[in-house]
């Protein structure tokens, strides 16, 4: 049976050597960069990079649990898709590492296809977080060149009101408002009024509830 091409970073953390040697074999074969460590701590010292990737970890390491882990990565911004691996029936570290919200819960010994099948899904899901992220650096970069006047002007537009009600707002005119909304819409790289209020609502730009307090 061929083996499914998977492009991407895959760490794989476990204390037992004929698993890390197995799944490093396996996933090279997929195509996947793999980074193999013995203990968790070793893990969290090492880069991650910024490619899509995720992690395999055996829930039953010593030191750091895969929960403490998961903290970890969270505390530094980090989102990498988990598969979490147990050779054990410890039913209450399986339960806390379910509500970690893993990709997948794998049982030794591993099969090749329910590995891969976790890590595929794993992948196209960091994929789409990597694309996404992505997305909002470069809408964040647009958004900083607004003046402050002209991010007043967005939120009040966004907002639903009129660009009479804008100018009423900030106490100016109707065709002073129409000036800074087109460079807005330029700045902002956008063609509608819809486009800009769903790259708004993606920077989760304030919306204004009541006609007044305007602030940039």
């Amino acid at each position: 049976m061929p083996i499914p091409q998977i492009k991407g970073v895959v760490f794989v953390v476990d204390n037992d050597a004929s698993v890390r040697t197995s799944m490093d074999v396996l996933l090279r074969a997929a195509g996947c960069v793999v980074h193999v460590c013995e203990t968790a701590e070793g893990f969290l010292s090492r880069p991650t990079g910024d490619a899509p990737s995720c992690l395999i970890l055996d829930i039953n390491l010593p030191g750091l649990s895969n929960p403490d882990v998961q903290q970890h990565l969270a505390a530094y911004g980090q989102k990498m898709p988990t598969i979490f691996t147990t050779g054990e029936d410890d039913i209450p570290l399986i339960v806390r590492s379910i509500k970690a919200g893993p990709i997948a819960f794998l049982t030794k010994p591993l099969a090749d296809t329910d590995v891969l099948e976790a890590v595929g899904r794993a992948m196209e899901g960091s994929r789409l977080a990597h694309a996404k992220a992505a997305e909002e650096r470069r809408l964040r970069a647009l958004y900083d060149t607004l003046t402050p006047r002209e991010r007043q002007v967005m939120r009040l537009v966004v907002s639903g009101l009129l660009n009479k009600q804008v100018g009423g707002e900030l106490g100016t005119s109707e065709i002073t408002v129409k000036a800074h909304r087109g460079q807005v819409m330029r700045k902002m790289k956008v063609d509608s009024l819809a486009d800009l209020v769903r790259t708004a609502s993606t920077l989760q730009v304030p919306l204004i509830r009541k006609q007044s307090g305007v602030s940039a």
